[in-house]
């Protein structure tokens, strides 16, 4: 572990920044004592934060410098993979994300530190008490996994005993400064798939009601795991329990678990940039495993970058399947004089007050869905050389994306596609692996999912920006692991990332 260090916790408090004296006179949670097991359950639908990962997209090969929209500080920043410098307030923004990201975690400590002593009188009671244990250790475990992914290197077996990861913090704060350690990135998955396995033992869906979609349920609780050992992959061990956390989910028929593009209703939603996103985000689809409210401008139109128009157009060409049409393609909104964006989530502002026109953009956008997890258990499959189930679970997924006379997927067909009929160095897994990552790509436009295929496979990314012309983000470059707040390292002598 590294040494003992002070970090500046002011924003992982309940209570926000305070005069010192005044934190210390009063509890961490003065708004509310957690004495009954709906307290707390209430308690932690503050430990979903608003911060949306989306950000990392404006970091990636899916965006272009755009012309005609509004751009920040923060914009440009990301764009150009330069340290932030925009303060916590600002949305989208790296220091943004860590402040909401640990102050959700405090809310899930605050309920870990309480809920044993909070009595029960009957067995349906424990069974709620251990449900709520169940939520918050997920929460913890994913708001830690979502930092160490963003602020640390990416898992690598050999290095993650020594990379610097970021502090697991496990217990309420009860002091204006105190000491934590800056994990290595090894311990930071230790301490994640702890609380994640212990999450997913206790989580119970039966006392969400009727809004389960909104809160961390077994199902969004296997996507993790499914993701987490994926990222990991420190052995065969962890690509096995991807397959096996993916199989829990998905089962045999993961067919309901992928939302089908190629249906009228989807089609016909199309015309309508309000009707669109409300379909595809909608908690009745089976795919969408947990929603999140996100204050983010990364959906908004006349803000920040989106992909170029002839860009989007390049990717979506990508297709295997002769006169077919990906029915991801569109609807894609004009966004400045160069780009578009691709329309996924409902545009949605929150005033800052009843008659005021100033606020915020947010949006409900899905954490976890099915189709991130069929994806996962064919990139693990293939891994294994278990072509024949990867092409299965292939299979599923494109005939609900193409649309056309013959959507079918064979290993044949990928390596005519490729170029690589006669190309022993062009491997099936090499092919399995690139038809992936392209579909992921594709899939998760503006949704922050991109950035940690580049960080996982060590792409390189190359921006073009007015000023300087081609930049380039190599396969190695420390940049990747997006430089701690400012804050944390002068005030509370946290170790800076290289650079």
């Amino acid at each position: 572990m590294k040494g003992q260090i002070k970090i500046w916790i002011a924003y992982f408090t309940l209570t926000g920044i305070v005069g010192c004296d005044a934190f210390l006179d009063e509890p961490p949670d003065n708004r509310v004592q957690l004495d009954n097991l709906e307290k707390a359950s209430q308690l932690l639908t503050n430990g979903y934060s608003v911060a949306s990962p989306a950000f990392t997209d404006w970091m990636t090969d899916n965006v272009t410098f755009t012309q005609g929209t509004t751009i920040r500080q923060n914009h440009e920043q990301l764009f150009s993979w330069t340290d932030g410098t925009t303060g916590p307030d600002e949305q989208d923004s790296p220091e943004f994300f860590w402040n909401e990201t640990y102050n959700a975690i405090a809310h899930a400590n605050e309920v870990l530190a309480v809920i044993n002593d909070i009595p029960t009188t009957s067995e349906e009671e424990e069974a709620h008490k251990d449900a709520i244990k169940g939520e918050a250790r997920l929460i913890r475990a994913y708001g830690h996994f979502m930092l160490v992914n963003i602020f640390a290197p990416h898992y690598d077996p050999e290095t993650a005993d020594t990379d610097l990861g970021i502090p697991y913090i496990k217990t309420p704060e009860t002091t204006f400064l105190a000491k934590y350690e800056r994990n290595t990135v090894a311990e930071v998955y230790e301490e994640i798939e702890d609380d994640l396995l212990r999450g997913l033992d206790l989580i119970n869906d039966n006392f969400y009601s009727n809004s389960g979609k909104y809160h961390f349920n077994r199902n969004a609780a296997l996507a993790f795991a499914s993701r987490f050992y994926l990222y990991r992959a420190a052995d065969a061990n962890d690509i096995q329990s991807c397959i096996r956390y993916s199989d829990r989910l998905l089962g045999s028929d993961p067919g309901p678990f992928v939302r089908d593009m190629t249906t009228n209703e989807f089609r016909n939603a199309k015309s309508s940039i309000d009707a669109y996103p409300q379909l595809y985000n909608s908690p009745d689809l089976q795919s969408n495993l947990l929603l999140m409210r996100k204050i983010t401008l990364t959906h908004v139109p006349f803000f920040a970058h989106g992909i170029g128009r002839n860009e989007h157009s390049d990717l979506f060409a990508l297709n295997p399947f002769t006169g077919s049409t990906d029915e991801r393609e569109n609807p894609a909104l004009q966004m400045g004089i160069n780009a578009v964006l691709p329309l996924r989530y409902e545009i949605l502002f929150q005033r800052s007050s009843l008659n005021s026109n100033t606020g915020l953009y947010y949006c409900i956008a899905p954490i976890f869905r099915g189709e991130e997890v069929l994806l996962n258990r064919i990139e693990a499959n293939a891994y294994f050389g278990n072509n024949s189930k990867a092409i299965a679970d292939l299979q599923v997924f494109v005939e609900r994306r193409y649309r056309g006379d013959d959507i079918t997927v064979t290993m044949e067909s990928l390596r005519s596609w490729f170029g690589a009929e006669n190309d022993p160095e062009f491997t099936d897994l090499l092919v399995l692996l690139n038809f992936v990552i392209l579909e992921r790509q594709k899939e998760f436009l503006v949704q922050g999912m991109r950035w940690f295929d580049i960080k996982r496979f060590g792409f390189e990314v190359v921006h073009i920006t007015p000023e300087n012309g081609a930049i380039l983000l190599e396969a190695d470059d420390p940049r990747k692991a997006l430089q701690i707040p400012q804050s944390a390292i002068d005030v509370g002598g946290l170790e800076p990332n290289a650079r």
